[in-house]
């Protein structure tokens, strides 16, 4: 595994009852706003196109995006954080209940060690921001209408016509969980041919999948990822979908999301703005993941 920086083992910072009840009421009222109505949807049978995505595909279920966790180095005191000790991650100390990174379980602690490369290499190489969206057409190009993923919503253009759209620009995907649901014929068209298992050497802050995956990484980290922090990444994974939704050769203008016409000059150039800023919003994120994957080497060693 790559070694964490040495540090002498500090006692946790302690969360007084009143303080860590607070912090998980207000995380549970912010993530209620996603999840509810995911569930009420679900609840009469109807599938949105851009926000079930991030519950379907990602699979972390609402129940426990709601629920907080402080992550590690924090101790919870009072008699209702005795509650957390149902969760085998959590024990009992003199300064309160907390979370013991040495309870990770061993079998994945070769993971973290994978996905603290990710991340890194992620951080560190040079953003690339040419794709413009592609990769949604390439996952709908030269397919039948009954082929479609979403064919309840009407594509902006008939087949041919999305088609040359396609064949004129680069694809230069470099997210191998995008490319993977490139169609047969679309698949040669990629300048890149990224797999799972080269995905550090590909993968690139510029790329929207990359920084929408941070949440996937977050809450593989629960508990020890702090709550507020899962969340974050969701709010951003969420703000990107529609991005990556209004770029798509979908017509969702009827459930409020107005394309963002990337097969002209100033589409290109409007996805772009959003795609830079994006990627500094990932920044920050990805640097306290890496934290905590640096606090469960740590942990291990």
């Amino acid at each position: 595994m790559p070694a964490a920086t040495s540090s002498p083992v500090l006692p946790p910072s302690i969360l007084e009852e009143t303080d860590w009840l607070a912090r998980a009421r207000t995380h549970e009222a912010r993530v209620r706003v996603w999840t509810d109505p995911h569930q009420a949807r679900a609840s009469r049978g109807e599938k949105h196109p851009v926000y079930d995505f991030l519950f379907a595909y990602y699979s972390f279920r609402p129940a426990w995006l709601r629920r907080w966790h402080p992550g590690a180095g924090v101790a919870l005191t009072g008699d209702a954080a005795r509650t957390f000790l149902d969760d085998p991650s959590y024990h009992e100390t003199p300064y309160g209940v907390t979370l013991d990174p040495a309870a990770f379980p061993a079998r994945r602690r070769d993971f973290v060690a994978w996905l603290r490369t990710l991340l890194a290499a992620t951080r560190d190489r040079t953003p690339a921001f040419g794709c413009f969206g592609l990769h949604e057409w390439a996952m709908v190009y030269r397919q039948t209408p009954d082929e479609v993923r979403h064919n309840q919503y009407p594509l902006r253009f008939p087949p041919d016509e999305l088609a040359r759209i396609v064949e004129s620009q680069p694809v230069r995907c470099s997210h191998f969980d995008a490319f993977r649901f490139f169609t047969p014929p679309a698949r040669p068209l990629n300048k890149l041919q990224p797999t799972r298992e080269a995905a550090p050497d590909f993968e690139q802050r510029g790329c929207l999948h990359a920084n929408m995956d941070l949440y996937k990484w977050a809450f593989k980290l629960a508990p020890f990822t702090p709550s507020e922090l899962v969340a974050d990444c969701f709010e951003l994974a969420r703000d990107i979908r529609e991005l990556d939704m209004r770029a798509s050769p979908y017509d969702l203008a009827s459930l409020g999301f107005p394309p963002v016409r990337i097969e002209t000059t100033e589409g290109r150039a409007h996805y772009e703005q959003h795609q830079r800023a994006f990627a500094a919003r990932s920044e920050p994120l990805r640097a306290r993941l890496l934290a905590v994957c640096d606090q469960l080497i740590f942990a291990s060693t």
